[in-house]
């Protein structure tokens, strides 16, 4: 597996196996940073979302689906996606870090948290689902 920097990220692909992309650790800029490279679209998360969002599934029951949205649409209630914009999460809303590209956290955060081990998702046509694998300790940001 890549070591998830810039000289050797991870290539990843959506849950419905559609589209590749890849994410490196940026722990240099401000906030650290997770940098996902789709096509030449550049989206930015914070680096904290990778621990953040195991936690959070590891406290829900089962399945969650994952409800991925671009920033200017409404994300549906109970989603990983709106989880990713809540005001009540770790960071206080979103996590994405760049304007206009803040959304489909939970298009590509999920795939990253699976090739590390530390969820299961669902590879169907659409409509996927994402819980925490029992047990999975959160992978180290650095």
């Amino acid at each position: 597996m890549a070591d998830g920097t810039k000289k050797d990220p991870w290539t990843l692909t959506t849950a419905p196996g559609t589209s590749k992309y890849s994410m490196y650790r940026d722990e240099e800029s401000d906030p650290p940073a997770l940098v996902c490279q789709v096509g030449s679209t550049t989206l930015k998360y914070h680096l904290r979302a990778v621990e953040d969002l195991q936690a959070w599934l590891a406290d829900q029951s089962g399945w969650v689906p994952l409800g991925a949205a671009d920033e200017n649409k409404p994300a549906a209630e109970g989603t990983v996606e709106a989880w990713g914009r809540d005001p009540s999460n770790p960071v206080g809303g979103w996590y994405g870090l760049r304007q206009g590209y803040r959304g489909r956290f939970g298009m590509y955060l999920p795939p990253l948290l699976e090739a590390l081990g530390m969820v299961e998702l669902t590879h169907d046509k659409r409509n996927n689902s994402v819980r925490a694998v029992s047990g999975a300790a959160p992978e180290p940001a650095a």
